[in-house]
């Protein structure tokens, strides 16, 4: 039996990445599902056989199974299904069966193959290659180092349970470990306190020594997830240290796992996009840093990462303006919401503020804008409740400024154009880096075709972007050294979003501008320069290849972070550093600062 359309309508858009899809073409897409209803234990599909299409569970769940029999995902509501199969020769690579009755939806092959080939967002999402997060979400393949969640919690063995007891519950953690003189000696679990310490009537005075496990079974930082899991099945032991040599360096547990397996980019999507309250959210926005650190364990690459991350950035604002017009109404009249920044070039990190603004149907009243600064807000402060912090310089829908109708927003752009004065390079800068979150995209298609156009024909404007765009230089230092902060928080270390990406993504917004190139993010602006000539083919491998290492080494700096307990920042210090990778970052930095030379250059031959 056929689900009604409207039915899937609504389902659909709560599921990522159909909710990217326009409202029109969401509803044919809708018209292609079918409905397949099945028994707890019933098989879906073998593997070896061909697949009718891409499954969607509206309701149940799903085991899916290698050829050999081993589990290896259990879905459910929302999550897809039989793409890779459906992505090499059409047949099923895995054994799927319901564990309970369920509701799946089948979109046919060819639709499902088209919506790949058309929509990006698709594409990125069902995508089994190079960068996607399921490659990160194999825990088997995962290096136990990328699994530790936090620093271990340790205690002494001349410590007394009592002392124990006190650091599990302050520390909200089920084990110790038991460290002297920085020698790992043993472990202290809460099932100890329980078996050996309550259970026999121990004085809570008794020492660690006498309860703790001695000379534990435990892993090094480079073995694998599978050895875990390995350990824990055949040992039936959930806590695991983890050594480097005789001292402990992590405690990896069965909730550390099961943790791992529930964070992945497309759960947090689900999660956000149906979310009850501004509360819910906050609560997945919190689990980026550790998706972050999955990623990166996965070795994915950086334009991946940051990409799959401002996915949820893009639903958590999505979600809010859902929320927010449910709480004032329907909009008067069309509107679209944009970001500009790293959301908007699709770059966020494990650490972003909000940049945002808002463009208005010319037909809206004073009235109508009253409506819209009242939904500015209301986003605004979400965004701010889930982490995304307000912008520092105000850039956001909330100041009245960028929150306006399409008519004001035709006139910034030409003042700024025709008067390229600093505060007008800074702004387009801004307008360079817009990008459709949520509402009506045809409000700014034109607008964004027709400013590019007028920006790239006005020479005395590029060269004054080429001129801001230098200011934003690579951290390069005398003597093969680098350049450092020189006092503060962060001394000697290397800003590694100013100094480091900034430089490439100025680059990259000025080559699309005298290309008159569209793409918004830095790495695929690059790759259309090079495509539209706009720079040579050398200089283009170069250019990407020094911004993936420089990407790269800042994510990798986060997720270092992450692991020791601390919150992302953009500061590296070269003492972490190897000779090895220093050498190599600096080198990367030298080829920007030869590309920015030859675009300074330019300018001069422009003049």
């Amino acid at each position: 039996m056929d689900h009604p359309v409207a039915t899937i309508i609504g389902f659909l858009e709560t599921v990522h990445p159909y909710d990217t899809l326009p409202r029109d073409e969401l509803a044919r897409v809708a018209t292609s599902f079918s409905r397949r209803d099945y028994g707890a234990g019933e098989e879906v599909y073998h593997a070896g056989e061909p697949l009718r299409g891409l499954y969607l569970i509206k309701r149940g769940s799903v085991e899916v199974q290698e050829p050999s029999g081993q589990v290896i995902s259990l879905l459910g509501p929302r999550n897809s299904f039989g793409e890779r199969g459906l992505a090499r020769d059409g047949l099923a690579v895995t054994t799927a069966r319901v564990t309970e009755d369920s509701v799946l939806l089948l979109l046919p092959v060819p639709e499902f193959r088209w919506l790949i080939a058309t929509y990006p967002a698709f594409e990125r999402f069902f995508s089994r290659g190079r960068g996607h997060d399921t490659r990160g979400g194999d825990l088997t393949t995962q290096k136990v180092g990328d699994l530790m969640a936090r620093k271990p919690v340790i205690i002494g063995p001349q410590d007394s349970v009592r002392l124990a007891a006190q650091k599990m519950r302050d520390a909200r953690v089920s084990s110790l470990g038991v460290v002297e003189d920085g020698q790992f000696l043993g472990i202290v679990t809460t099932r100890d306190m329980t078996h050996r310490v309550l259970a026999d009537g121990l004085d809570p005075s008794t020492r660690v020594a006498e309860v703790m496990t001695p000379d534990p079974i435990s892993l090094r930082p480079e073995s694998l997830g599978s050895d875990i899991l390995h350990i824990m099945l055949e040992h039936r032991i959930g806590h695991l240290p983890v050594v480097e040599g005789t001292a402990l360096v992590g405690m990896i547990t069965q909730t550390d796992l099961t943790r791992f397996q529930a964070v992945s980019s497309a759960q947090l999507v689900r999660d956000a996009a149906t979310a009850d309250s501004v509360a819910e959210m906050a609560a997945v926005t919190a689990r980026i840093p550790r998706l972050l650190l999955q990623l990166m364990g996965g070795h994915n690459a950086h334009e991946v990462v940051t990409r799959l991350i401002t996915d949820i950035a893009d639903t958590v604002t999505r979600r809010l303006l859902a929320m927010a017009e449910a709480q004032l109404g329907p909009a008067p009249v069309p509107y679209l919401w944009l970001a500009c920044g790293s959301q908007g070039r699709q770059e966020q990190t494990g650490v972003s503020d909000q940049d945002n603004c808002l463009m208005i149907d010319d037909s809206a009243t004073d009235a109508d804008m009253a409506y819209f600064q009242a939904l500015a807000r209301i986003v605004s402060d979400g965004l701010d409740a889930c982490g995304y912090v307000y912008c520092p310089g105000d850039m956001m829908a909330t100041n009245p400024q960028w929150c306006q109708r399409v008519g004001v927003w035709r006139s910034y752009f030409r003042r700024w154009v025709q008067t390229p004065d600093p505060m007008a390079q800074m702004l387009s800068s801004v307008m360079f880096d817009l990008r459709p979150i949520g509402g009506q995209a045809s409000l700014f298609k034109d607008l964004q075709h027709e400013t590019l156009e007028l920006a790239s024909r006005n020479s005395i404007f590029v060269a004054h972007m080429i001129s801001n765009s230098l200011k934003h230089t690579p951290p390069l230092g005398l003597l093969r050294g680098f350049a450092t902060v020189r006092s503060g928080e962060h001394k000697n270390h290397i800003d590694m979003k100013l100094n480091g990406v900034v430089p490439v993504v100025d680059l990259g917004r000025i080559y699309a501008l005298i290309g008159q190139l569209e793409p918004v993010n830095t790495r695929a602006r690059l790759e259309a320069a090079e495509g539209a000539g706009v720079i040579s083919l050398s200089g283009a491998r170069d250019l990407i290849e020094a911004y993936d290492l420089i990407a790269q080494t800042r994510l990798e700096n986060q997720a270092r972070l992450v692991r020791s307990g601390r919150k992302p920042d953009n500061f590296l210090a070269p003492s972490d550093m190897s000779d090895f990778e220093r050498s190599h970052l600096r080198d990367a930095f030298v080829v920007v600062r030869t590309m920015q030379s030859a675009v300074g250059q330019s300018r001069g031959a422009r003049s």
